[in-house]
């Protein structure tokens, strides 16, 4: 491998932009809400939603869950943020599997995201919780065949009760009069902020909005959620409820051992190799900016015998969701990605990111402080420990670190010589 050769930064022309995180600071770590001691029994669940739970291996609901899941089911609209990897999605699979009432050839539910595997994903989530309940979920995004997804949705035996897809598609369905809306009780838009701090999303997501009927709930989750867009959020419900469990500056996660390396960009691929040869690691992400990096990158990494995969907007589809797949189901432990899996994308083994690249702050990428916020948050799902170690070569890298450090009042220290495996991997 040549480990002192610079990736070549050819800009993604694609949607999925790329971004990390900072260097300095001096602020104590934020505070840990511990998850509460009422059961997921208290809920007063359906029996068989609450027997898929407990299959699933959950017993206490998190933070977010026990304020969110009650007014959820009280069909109250919901607009919550909460950090990353404490089972927001489950608020709403969950709120939406107790109060669903089936009726054949009408979807009930839609939920949008603003990527494919992200749809896949909840998708997923929505089917084992939903599989005794015999609820239909259908997913809906591009690179899909049209012809087929049409004729799921004309066939009233297979028609979805719930629609997940990503708003481009959803909205080509919908004004094409394939996708009945009319039914619609349940509209969630999930990472709503990604989804709605676009102007040509948030046209998609309002000309979807209308096909829907006045009198549904409607709820919107995200890790990050700033002033603006949680306004753009407000006009879409009727007088939510606002849960933000945790405030911004405790958005980090508990359990999540982080550190920066400040290094010359020609050093990026010796040290690259050096940390996975001596970290424990169950599976890591890694990081990069661009598309060709993010090719680059994992070409090197084989050619060194670390067996990696790479995942990037402007794949073919089908070869996307066979690399995440792959990473799911751990046939392999090394993901190299652009931030198209940096928000949402749950992978449990994950005990390691590494942000081989900064995030930036920019018109077309967003914040750079809560791109780095989604990317480390791959790492120490739901409580679990974890380690993200980011590479700043730059003035501008070593800017991003030190507002992420302000903002989320957090001190990120230099990665020492050793680290303590304890501090980063659960002890079976």
């Amino acid at each position: 491998m040549a480990e002192n050769e610079e990736l070549l930064d050819y800009e993604e022309e694609e949607q999925g932009a790329e971004q990390a995180g900072g260097a300095k600071a001096d602020a104590g770590k934020k505070g840990y809400v511990g998850i509460h001691s009422t059961s997921f029994k208290d809920m007063l669940l359906k029996e068989p939603l609450f027997d898929a739970i407990q299959r699933c291996g959950f017993e206490h609901p998190s933070e977010v869950q026990h304020e969110a899941i009650p007014q959820a089911m009280m069909r109250q609209d919901i607009l919550c943020q909460a950090k990353s990897g404490m089972g927001k999605t489950a608020v709403f699979v969950i709120s939406i599997l107790q109060n669903l009432e089936p009726k054949k050839g009408v979807p009930q539910a839609l939920v949008l995201c603003h990527t494919r595997e992200l749809a896949f994903q909840i998708c997923r989530e929505f089917e084992r919780f939903g599989k005794p309940l015999n609820v239909k979920v259908g997913n809906f995004f591009g690179g899909m065949d049209l012809k087929a997804q049409r004729e799921l949705l004309k066939n009233e035996e297979k028609c979805p009760d719930i629609v997940v897809g990503t708003p481009g598609r959803i909205k080509q369905l919908a004004l094409e009069k394939d996708l009945n809306l009319k039914g619609i009780k349940f509209f969630v838009i999930d990472e709503c902020d990604k989804v709605l701090e676009k102007n040509d999303m948030r046209s998609d997501v309002q000309a979807i909005f209308k096909e829907t009927p006045h009198d549904k709930q409607v709820m919107m989750f995200s890790a990050t959620m700033a002033k603006e867009i949680r306004g753009v959020c407000k006009k879409f419900m009727n007088k939510p409820a606002e849960i933000y469990v945790d405030d911004e500056a405790k958005l980090t996660l508990h359990g999540l051992v982080q550190h920066y390396v400040m290094l010359h960009e020609e050093e990026k691929n010796r040290k690259l190799t050096d940390l996975l040869d001596a970290l424990d690691f169950n599976q890591v992400v890694i990081f990069v900016k661009s598309v060709q990096r993010a090719k680059t990158l994992n070409a090197l990494l084989n050619e060194c015998n670390f067996p990696a995969v790479c995942i990037y907007a402007g794949m073919p589809q089908e070869k996307r969701l066979e690399v995440y797949r792959q990473f799911k189901e751990n046939q392999v432990r090394i993901l190299v990605a652009t931030d198209l899996v940096g928000r949402g994308i749950d992978v449990e083994r994950v005990n390691i990111v590494i942000n081989y690249d900064m995030p930036v702050t920019d018109e077309r990428h967003g914040n750079g402080a809560d791109t780095y916020l989604h990317r480390v948050g791959r790492a120490g799902r739901f409580g679990t420990k974890g380690l993200a170690i980011t590479f700043v070569s730059t003035v501008d890298d070593s800017e991003t670190l030190n507002k992420v450090q302000e903002r989320f009042d957090v001190d990120i220290k230099p990665l020492p010589a050793s680290i303590d495996t304890s501090t980063y991997m659960n002890q079976s």
